[in-house]
């Protein structure tokens, strides 16, 4: 080869690598770094209240047909993974069980999975959750009938449970039972954040529009939430939060209609409460992403996984070999 044909070569290699790290090395070292844009006295106010919440006085008045608060009120849990998911998909929990939510640690570090859920509509599967639940102790069920109109209901209820008996988890992942996770790359990235407070991080959306449609399920009314446009918050698929803004979060969620979805709850929550959701580009949100062995070493998340589709790629992922640049 010729002199400019290497020149080309290598300048192409260079870029692909640039536009590659280049995201996560903005967000890391560029991002993080801004101030709060949003510090007025009623977020200050929600911020001393998360943290003067006294968890040990809301236990009395809880109650869950179903809870596995013995797994964590007593240890140090680096990630918990909350994966929401339907009462009847059993056979999907059971598939993540045997994939990336197996990993119990990650670097020296405690990983916990639990499963979060509604109650059924029907008796006969209420038993086989009891069932399953004494096999397995990795899940929580709040009261409420579980129903697309009942999924904020269900992300409120893992952010109560998360605060009041989980409260030494230092970083929550709320992800779908849909997903593909790969645990040792976000537990590797968390550790290297140099500041581990107000964390929370997504495939953040801009301008999200209120569903004003009165036939759509979606329907916001206006009464409830006024404002043209959404304010930023990450994709509901999977994202991550610290401890303290899971605080906040549910301290400022007295204030918030439970009518509006599920992520977009959470990050009117994250405003009130003075935060900012950092993008990462490494977070898959809504979309697939075609499966190659060091992509998925790389990434957090891919959406929409078959089940023998996790299988494979977990086994492929979870070998000891790297990959180079």
């Amino acid at each position: 080869l010729r002199t400019h044909q290497w020149c080309f070569i290598l300048f192409n290699v260079f870029l692909f690598h640039a536009l590659l790290f280049g995201a996560d090395l903005l967000e890391e070292y560029f991002l993080r770094s801004l101030p709060l844009s949003y510090t007025d006295a009623k977020a200050l106010e929600i911020r001393e209240r998360a943290r003067r919440l006294h968890t040990d006085s809301l236990k009395t008045n809880l109650s869950y047909p179903v809870s596995s608060s013995a797994l964590c009120s007593h240890q140090e849990v680096f990630l918990l993974v909350l994966v929401c998911s339907s009462p009847e998909n059993r056979t999907r929990r059971n598939v993540i069980r045997q994939t990336w939510g197996n990993a119990t640690a990650a670097r020296g570090y405690t990983v916990l999975t639990l499963f979060a859920l509604g109650k059924p509509a029907s008796v006969t599967t209420q038993l086989e959750i009891n069932e399953e639940s004494q096999k397995h102790r990795d899940i929580i069920q709040g009261s409420f009938i579980d129903s697309p109109e009942m999924q904020t209901q269900k992300m409120l209820m893992s952010l109560e449970w998360t605060v009041i008996f989980c409260p030494h988890a230092r970083y929550i992942l709320k992800t779908d039972e849909m997903m593909f996770v790969g645990i040792p790359s976000l537990a590797g990235y968390l550790l290297t954040l140099r500041q581990p407070e107000d964390i929370y991080m997504g495939r953040v959306v801009h301008q999200g529009v209120p569903d004003r449609d009165p036939n759509s399920p979606g329907f916001v009314p206006i009464h409830q939430y006024s404002e043209e446009f959404y304010p930023d918050y990450c994709d509901g698929s999977a994202f991550v939060m610290s401890q303290d803004v899971a605080r906040k979060v549910y301290v400022a969620a007295e204030e918030v209609p439970v009518s509006v979805p599920p992520d977009i709850f959470v990050g009117i929550c994250a405003k009130k409460a003075g935060i900012t959701p950092t993008p990462s580009s490494r977070f898959s949100g809504e979309k697939h992403i075609s499966y190659n062995r060091c992509c998925y070493k790389f990434i957090f998340t891919s959406s929409n996984m078959k089940e023998d589709e996790l299988f494979k790629d977990w086994e492929e992922t979870s070998d000891g070999e790297d990959c180079s640049l």
